[in-house]
């Protein structure tokens, strides 16, 4: 097998909180992703799940251990890292007085694509995921599913090698959840490394090649669905998911 995507190795991350003391968000997890695959990271709220997101997307800097992106070092090379991820955020994180035309815009140029290959990307990405009628409408007249699609779109504008997604279906209808799944297996098609996080397990099963599942910040179990159930002697995925937890 070629050589992981992404890496974390022992990973921590340790807050302080003024009412719990020393938190540890994040305890010594580690994992591996290749390119071609979606790798989903389950847990109950509070987990450690969107920490590892962020530590990997280098808005986080880990208390301890390593990640790796491309096999560029988080913390040694974060900008590095940065050309190679497409990271969305849970809380989506549009300028509401944009139009999805300016935010996805914006994002290319920060990226540095050219502005003939900007154009032609933003259109192509804008029929694919189906934002063309309302390109030009400020967000803050767009309803949820809409502002998710353009967010999806400025994570995706640039083309990078790894797609980094919190909840990327989180608060959305059923339509509109589908567009956003479909989305992600074009990319895993198109040979993407993809980390996401879910707490909805009917997507998880739909989705992801491989699970982590994480809680109180340390590893329960990692493998496929069909490994997991064998291991826990469950049939659903919401009794695996709880199992483990149990364990």
């Amino acid at each position: 097998m070629s050589s992981p995507w992404v890496r974390v190795d022992s990973l921590r991350k340790v807050f302080k909180d003024r009412k719990r003391g020393m938190v540890r968000a994040v305890d010594g997890i580690s994992f591996e992703v290749h390119g071609g695959e979606i790798f989903a990271l389950l847990g109950p709220n509070g987990a450690g799940k969107t920490t590892t997101l962020r530590i990997l997307s280098t808005i986080l800097r880990p208390t301890g251990g390593r990640a790796e992106v491309m096999g560029y070092d988080v913390v040694k090379n974060p900008q590095e890292v940065r050309k190679k991820i497409g990271y969305l955020p849970a809380e989506g994180g549009l300028y509401h007085r944009l139009t999805p035309r300016e935010v996805v815009t914006f994002f290319g140029e920060l990226a540095g694509m050219d502005r003939k290959t900007l154009k032609d990307r933003t259109e192509q990405l804008f029929e694919s995921i189906g934002i063309t009628d309302f390109a030009d409408t400020k967000i803050e007249k767009l309803s949820t599913g809409m502002k998710q699609k353009v967010a999806i779109a400025r994570t995706i504008i640039h083309d990078p090698d790894v797609l980094i997604l919190d909840e990327p279906t989180q608060g959305l209808d059923v339509p509109s959840s589908r567009i956003v799944e479909q989305f992600i297996l074009d990319e895993r098609e198109k040979g993407k490394a993809i980390v996401l996080s879910t707490h909805i397990m009917e997507e998880a099963e739909y989705l992801a090649d491989r699970i982590f599942v994480i809680h109180k910040g340390r590893e329960k179990a990692t493998g496929t669905i069909d490994q997991l159930k064998k291991t826990t002697g469950k049939n659903r995925l919401k009794e695996v998911f709880l199992s483990l937890l149990e364990a």
